[in-house]
This record gives structure tokens, C-alpha cells and sequence, in this order.
């Protein structure tokens, strides 16, 4: 009799355990709202001060706007200077090369004084029996030890001569523009 009364107690137990199992198993997921297919729609009215802004970002946005002029490689003898004009912040790129072994002397940037006069700027000495060939990078910068304290100091044409030698000058500008993002090196420093 035991046994008789054993096997329909589980019978039953098994079939409250599957119902609660069955009641309580639900799927775990969530209703979330479908925004893929949706479209965001435009403010129609545009707050004046907000499109004032816009314009002022854009505007500075187009002034800011770089693009270094193309390489033109002007050359004297076996000097060369990669462009004939510059911005401010910008590398003046010198190649030497091919300079004979008899070759001695200096190249030298001349910055404009005034509307006629120039000034050294910089002096770069050469010996075609030491080295025939070689770069140098220069960038104008404000100095206060120096004595170049705003960028009127670099603005206009510049002359490069070479010393020692016949070859003929070449010439530059440097105009009133500074290169993005190099704003801050040319603050006045004096």
C-alpha cells in the first residue's frame, strides 16, 4: 500500500512543480522602443543667436583654412629655396648640392629692414671640400633677445645671397599670415 500511495503523491508533486516551472519561466527580455526606422525632425525655427554663431564658426572656419602653396624649387647654382612665397610658421626648405671642392663660402638670409634696407637674419656657411651637398630648414621666430618682437619684423620680400660666390640672389615673401594652429609663437614677445 505504501507503494500505491507513493506514486501519485509524486505524480502530483511533478505536476505542481512543472505548472510553477511553467508560470514562472518567462522569456528575459525587454520592450524597447524601435528608433532605427525613425526619422528626427528638423527644428523649423532656428534660434537667432544660435545660427549667428554657426555663421561666426563657419566664417572663421574659411579664413582658417591652410593649404600650403606648391613646392616651385627656385634655384641659383646648386642652391634652392622650395617656394617664393611664405606664411608665417612655415619652413623655409634649403637645398645645397652638387657645390664644387673649390666652393667656400656663406649663405646668407637678408630680412627687410624697411621699404630699401635689409638686415641678417641668418648666415649658414658652406664648403663645397667638406660637404657638397646638404639641407637646412629655417623658421623665422620672434626673439626678445634677439630683438624680433612682432611679426612686422619678418613680414615682406626677403633676399638670399650667397657670399663667396657670383651666383645671383634669390628672392621670397614672407606675408602677414600665420600658419593654424602656430597662433600663440607669434604673440609679441617685447
Amino acid at each position: 500500500m505504501n507503494g500505491k500511495v507513493i506514486i501519485p503523491i509524486i505524480a502530483v508533486v511533478i505536476a505542481i512543480v512543472a505548472m510553477i516551472a511553467i508560470n514562472f519561466e518567462q522569456p528575459e527580455t525587454m520592450e524597447v522602443e524601435d528608433t532605427v526606422n525613425k526619422e528626427l525632425d528638423p527644428i523649423e525655427e532656428t534660434i537667432p543667436e544660435i545660427q549667428e554663431k554657426l555663421e561666426d564658426i563657419e566664417k572663421i572656419n574659411l579664413e582658417n583654412e591652410y593649404t600650403p602653396k606648391e613646392r616651385e624649387w627656385i634655384t641659383s647654382g646648386p642652391f634652392q629655396i622650395d617656394r617664393t612665397e611664405y606664411v608665417l610658421g612655415e619652413k623655409i626648405f634649403l637645398r645645397i648640392g652638387g657645390l664644387d671642392y673649390e666652393e667656400k663660402g656663406q649663405v646668407v638670409f637678408l630680412k627687410p629692414k624697411n621699404s630699401t634696407h635689409y638686415e641678417v637674419y641668418l648666415s649658414i656657411p658652406f664648403d663645397g671640400a667638406e660637404k657638397p651637398a646638404f639641407n637646412y630648414y629655417l623658421q623665422p621666430q620672434l626673439s626678445k633677445s634677439s630683438g624680433y618682437c612682432s611679426v612686422d619684423e619678418f613680414v615682406g620680400e626677403w633676399r638670399v645671397v650667397f657670399r663667396g660666390t657670383d651666383y645671383p640672389n634669390l628672392e621670397f615673401k614672407i606675408i602677414n599670415k600665420i600658419l593654424p594652429g602656430d597662433e600663440e609663437s607669434y604673440q609679441p614677445v617685447c
